[in-house]
């Protein structure tokens, strides 16, 4: 593993298989009655969120504190951030606290990369999600919960087909999931309107189409993304019924898809607008899995960033006789 992780193209296939087969490893503590590691005993690590945010922020809290680091939540509201302070002078203050990682959640794009390689801080840098840019842990996260569904432990996506429906444009988990899926062998086809596709999208790594029905029927899994209204500062289309009618996932499309295919959201869901309740509550939906499964990749992201090159296993064995 490099010592940043700001962007999901930076993986290599063995990159990402190490972070899946060490999350692996790691989900076992789940089942446990302690689930605790001792193996960032003394390290700290900092979540410096300048963006709101529930899943992310607690799952990286918990992943930490699973492996026995100190945490330190930093909210951008009722800091002095919020007095005009600039992240090069946050961020040399939590350098001064001695932060091991930083992880960082910004409205702007490019902020953690910034972060990563300015040197205002000596610890690593792991990009929580950076404007309409990246998501690498929740690409992770939605890779290992495809492979449990589809693969099997230790293998790749290679020859399977993922749809990703909705508004890419301002989707950064769309972006990382792209380039992970994509290096991980599988084929990826977006699904939008052409008012909510990024420019340039012919370039990226995957194909594209207009029309959710066509494509159904091929697809081993469908990530549903929501519409990120307060991101829209135009009409990008007519009314939320027409959206709903064209691009959401009902019952009936989900019928339309093959028996093994799952459904996915990175959450919070808009239910009824890009998903209805019936699909959302469908035990063909894995939203409340994924969740469980982010708390897996970030402590493997944390562990394999901080914790040295031993394997995993190596240090779970030692709660297995407790």
């Amino acid at each position: 593993m490099k010592r940043h992780l700001i962007s999901a193209a930076d993986l290599t296939r063995d990159d990402a298989l190490l972070v899946l087969d060490t999350a692996e490893e790691l989900a076992r503590l789940a089942d446990r009655p302690i689930k605790k590691l001792p193996t960032l005993r003394g390290r700290t690590v900092v979540n410096l969120f300048f963006e709101d945010s529930t899943r992310t922020r607690i799952s990286f809290e918990a992943a930490a504190k699973r492996l026995s680091a100190d945490v330190i939540n930093f909210s951008a509201k009722g800091s002095s951030v919020s007095k005009g302070e600039s992240l090069k002078d946050t961020a040399l203050t939590l350098e001064a606290m001695g932060a091991d990682a930083v992880v960082i959640r910004h409205h702007s794009s490019g902020a953690p990369h910034r972060l990563a390689t300015s040197g205002w801080i000596g610890g690593s840098v792991v990009n929580a999600g950076d404007g309409t840019h990246e998501h690498p842990t929740q690409a992770l996260l939605d890779a290992f919960t495809m492979r449990r569904h589809l693969s099997g432990p230790g293998r790749d996506l290679a020859g399977r087909r993922v749809t990703i429906v909705g508004d890419v444009l301002h989707s950064r988990v769309a972006r990382s999931n792209v380039h992970l899926l994509g290096t991980l062998g599988a084929q990826v086809t977006l699904v939008a309107p052409p008012t909510l596709l990024p420019v340039g999208v012919e370039t990226w790594p995957c194909e594209v189409s207009y029309d959710l029905d066509g494509v159904l029927a091929k697809s081993d899994a469908v990530m549903m993304l929501r519409v990120q209204s307060e991101r829209m500062n135009a009409a990008f289309f007519p009314t939320e019924r027409e959206y709903s009618r064209r691009y959401g996932l009902d019952g009936t499309r989900m019928a339309a898809m093959p028996e093994h295919a799952i459904v996915m959201h990175p959450g919070p869901m808009n239910r009824g607008m890009e998903i209805t309740a019936e699909v959302a509550d469908s035990p063909r939906c894995t939203v409340v899995e994924q969740v469980a499964n982010g708390v897996s990749i970030r402590m493997s992201v944390l562990y394999l960033l901080l914790g040295g090159s031993e394997p995993a296993i190596s240090a779970v064995r030692p709660e297995e006789g407790r």
